[in-house]
């Protein structure tokens, strides 16, 4: 685990898809650690809509089984090789995180302010944003590798299924975390003047 400040765990955090089993923290560590970034996450009239599944161990293979499944049933198999080299590396990381947002919340405030209706569902997805966010820059910050995929809504009836998970949860992504076998790539950035203007 490395200290770093604010900004340098930012820059530090990066998608990583060489992922492997041997990592440098316990899994309670883990746990402890989307724990308490998952309370402190804000969200748009304290909602709080966004939900963590830790996936370790026989469950975090069943996620990559499920995916792999899915994706056998709609690739064709002349082309399924690059496919399932593919899902083979998100299975071979130690664990994944997956992330969904509780529907009936939102719901529940888009009753009790109809003039925002339109904006909860918006604001849910930013605040999932925010918690996907803090949670890959924090595990990075222990040391782990990390990358997002996005196999919803193929997957999604058999993860809730295998999860025994609510019918009001809709899953948005999937989090696949483990030991750094390799540095990320490279990438470019755009020159940030062209991002962030002043106006005084």
């Amino acid at each position: 685990m490395t200290e770093r400040n604010f900004y340098e765990a930012v820059a530090h955090r990066r998608t990583n898809y060489a992922l492997g089993r041997n990592i440098p923290v316990t899994e309670e560590t883990i746990i402890d650690t989307v724990e308490k970034v998952t309370r402190e996450v804000p969200s748009a009239f304290n909602m709080q809509s966004g939900r963590v599944i830790v996936a370790l161990g026989q469950y975090h293979d069943k996620v990559w089984e499920i995916v792999m499944d899915t994706l056998r049933k709609i690739v064709p198999a002349d082309k399924f090789a690059p496919t399932e080299a593919k899902v083979k590396g998100f299975a071979a990381a130690y664990g994944t995180l997956l992330y969904f947002e509780e529907t009936e919340t939102v719901k529940k405030l888009q009753e009790q302010f109809p003039g925002y209706a339109a904006n909860f569902p918006v604001w849910a997805s930013q605040g999932n944003g925010m918690l996907q966010f803090a949670l890959w820059t924090a595990l990075t910050d222990l040391g782990l590798g990390v990358n997002i995929q996005h196999y919803n809504p193929i997957i999604d009836a058999a993860i809730k299924e295998a999860f025994e998970v609510p019918e009001s949860w809709t899953l948005v992504a999937q989090m696949p975390f483990g030991e750094p076998t390799a540095d990320p790539k490279p990438i470019e950035k755009l020159d940030v003047k062209d991002r962030v203007w002043v106006k005084r």
